[in-house]
């Protein structure tokens, strides 16, 4: 795989930079720490960034936040991981994720797809998927 993608004509970003921001966003979603929680969406997502997924709809940023801390309080010790590789062409980029509960079991599988805001060199809009229960 080529280490440099195209992103806006003229305009180069590192695979290694979007999964960096991907993960850093799927760290945001399982710190149980306010604060770092913030430090973390707030360094992937570009401050204009709207989040949208079958429970939340274009949330901004400071939205999310206040999404992300419900979520955490209806199944505490859970965490998000990026669960595939990044598939990336010019400002889109989607992967796979799932949610494991304290005790390790895969409480949710999902897909997100991105646009990369490459003026920010930051997440801009994510819309997530999630997978039918089986």
């Amino acid at each position: 795989m080529n280490a440099l993608r195209e992103v806006v004509v003229g305009v180069f970003m590192d695979i290694s930079t979007v999964e960096r921001l991907v993960d850093q966003y799927c760290q945001g979603w399982s710190n149980p720490d306010s604060e770092i929680r913030e430090q973390l969406v707030r360094g992937a997502l570009s401050p204009d960034a709207i989040y949208c997924d079958p429970r939340a709809d274009n949330l901004t940023v400071d939205q999310l936040l206040s999404h992300i801390s419900k979520i955490q309080s209806q199944r505490p010790g859970a965490v998000v991981e990026r669960s595939s590789d990044i598939d990336l062409h010019h400002t889109f980029a989607r992967f796979d994720f799932h949610v494991v509960s304290g005790d390790g079991s895969i409480l949710l599988k999902g897909v997100d797809f991105v646009d990369v805001d490459s003026n920010a060199c930051r997440l801009g809009r994510i819309i997530g998927f999630f997978e039918p229960p089986q």
